[in-house]
């Protein structure tokens, strides 16, 4: 199924932005987890719309509610199944787009791939609203590695030309991953980021978007995780990154700076510390041969600008057979690099939980 992730640990998402449910399905969670149902939905506030200046004004409180596979408090180990509502939206302002679809979306290919039968409204099931789902799943995994010593942190980057301070590869401070968590507006050097808001209300104002990178740490990973080739971590993880609407770019450690790069500057000299073996530099991301080697995954993701913009834009009427010219109205986020980040984390959460459960059996305990 084309809606389904994962080797050991099954996740399904389904539904559509303006139908009446989405949700998701975990198969294959350890079982007698206990599950922090508020810090589930503290995780989801992260990512709901909104809330800032920088998101769309769609609002949608994403309280969700948990069917099957949670009995008293904790994990059944059988599938999970979670629901949340859609409830505020507007479907007339998506008419249009089934005859006239919009640039850079999914209108035009999901007609095609389905023959029109597809539910266009809010981008049906190509929307990031999807990702809501996603964020849930992710936060339940998440809370999981949390207890095996791993945690995510991610940040912005970069949003439009403005980029955050850069930060050791190798030896990231973890208080200052952790203090990301804590933000609305997640960056190191908050004069950066009041540079990023910025840029992001320039483009609001000009009816434009903007996008940038994102860039997560994943901390406490023991070396031997992944196989090669095709079951590498990059590859698994790329797999469900670019299933996040608007991702056009996965990257790892130092990512397309490698390119200007010599060798003998490049590698990643192995070195014991307290009698580990470690890297001086992490310029390969943590990943050798597409398995961990104890080092922190850098994973960097580049997030297209919004391509719901203001601006009158060039399409095709599909009915006419004419070329013809539209504008989009409606609630639509400047920049989606934001609300991304956290979906970011869910993701690699629901990677390295795969990862662990393959590694060492049901419970995912080494």
């Amino acid at each position: 199924m084309v809606s389904s992730w994962g080797q050991h640990l099954r996740i399904t998402i389904f539904g559509e932005s303006h139908g009446p449910q989405i949700g998701v399905v975990l198969d294959g969670l350890p079982p007698g987890e206990e599950l922090d149902l508020e810090s589930i939905q503290a995780f989801l506030r992260r990512r709901a719309p909104g809330r800032t200046p920088w998101s769309t004004a769609r609002r949608e409180e994403d309280s969700f509610s948990i069917v099957s596979g949670f009995y008293q408090g904790c994990t059944t180990g059988t599938p999970l199944c979670a629901l949340l509502a859609n409830k505020d939206v507007r479907s007339e302002s998506y008419t249009q787009f089934q005859q006239l679809p919009r640039p850079s979306h999914a209108d035009y290919t999901g007609w095609i791939r389905y023959a029109g039968a597809n539910d266009p409204r809010g981008g049906g099931h190509f929307s990031g609203r999807l990702t809501a789902p996603l964020c849930l799943a992710g936060a339940i995994a998440l809370q999981i590695l949390s207890r095996r010593g791993v945690t995510v942190a991610a940040r912005l980057a970069q949003i439009g030309p403005v980029q955050d301070v850069p930060l050791d590869l190798a030896r990231p401070d973890p208080p200052l991953l952790h203090a990301l968590t804590k933000k609305d507006f997640p960056v190191v050097d908050d004069t950066k980021g009041r540079e990023m808001q910025a840029a992001i209300e320039a483009a609001r104002a000009g009816g434009d978007s903007v996008g940038g990178v994102i860039q997560a740490f994943v901390l406490g990973l023991p070396p031997g995780l992944g196989d090669p080739i095709f079951g590498g971590v990059e590859s698994r993880a790329a797999s469900l990154l670019y299933g996040i609407p608007a991702v056009k770019g996965v990257s790892f450690g130092a990512g397309f700076q490698v390119c200007a790069r010599r060798g003998s500057e490049n590698n990643d000299a192995f070195c014991l510390e307290e009698g580990r073996v470690r890297t001086r530099t992490n310029n390969d991301g943590g990943l050798n041969g597409g398995i961990t080697n104890g080092m922190p995954v850098v994973v960097n993701v580049a997030v297209k600008p919004t391509p719901s913009i203001g601006l009158p834009q060039q399409s095709v009427d599909v009915q006419a057979g004419r070329e013809d010219t539209l504008s989009i109205t409606g609630r639509h986020d400047p920049c989606l690099v934001p609300r991304a980040l956290p979906a970011v984390e869910a993701a690699l959460g629901l990677v390295f939980l795969d990862l662990f459960v393959g590694a060492y059996g049901v419970t995912g305990r080494p």
